[in-house]
């Protein structure tokens, strides 16, 4: 399974403890160098960035096309790491790309690339009951209290899913 992410969600489920379910649903997971940057030389991620570091299953690598990466930044005005994240996906024909970014995952679902989000990836870990239902709640609180942006109706359909 080839499954990319973008760097929001891999800070969002730093933010509650739980990079760990990236692994233990899906492996090993792809991220592109700008997604790498992001990630690991912002002072603002600093302890985020340490844990980045340390995750083994975090793997970068390149994007091949960079006419394309060009094309997509021009047309759309997604930041570095969003774009090569779609790129990426796209080249690697990903199984899923972990975006949570409204334009960024518009563009890649106009793209044709299957995404989900950090509520998705929560919501796959509780079906595969990795974590329950009252972890969810507390983990959406957690988050929309970190400023993580989640608009109380994405929350209320995660929670009405439970």
């Amino acid at each position: 399974m080839t499954v990319i992410s973008d760097t929001t969600p891999i800070i969002s489920l730093i933010k509650i403890n739980r990079l760990d379910l990236l692994q233990k649903l899906f492996g090993e997971i792809l991220i592109s160098q700008a997604v790498y940057r992001e990630l690991t030389t912002n002072v603002i991620f600093e302890n985020e960035a340490r844990i980045v570091k340390g995750a083994d299953f975090l793997k970068t690598s390149p994007v091949q096309n960079r006419k394309a990466l060009e094309i997509l930044q021009a047309a759309s005005s997604l930041d570095d790491g969003e774009s090569e994240a779609i790129i990426l996906a796209d080249e690697l024909h990903s199984d899923a790309l972990i975006i949570d970014e409204r334009k960024g995952r518009k563009v890649a679902q106009k793209l044709g690339i299957k995404i989900t989000g950090t509520v998705g990836v929560l919501l796959q870990a509780y079906d595969e009951q990795m974590i329950t239902s009252d972890e969810i709640k507390a983990y959406l609180a957690q988050l929309k209290n970190s400023n993580i942006r989640l608009s109380d109706s994405l929350i209320q359909e995660a929670v009405s899913l439970l």
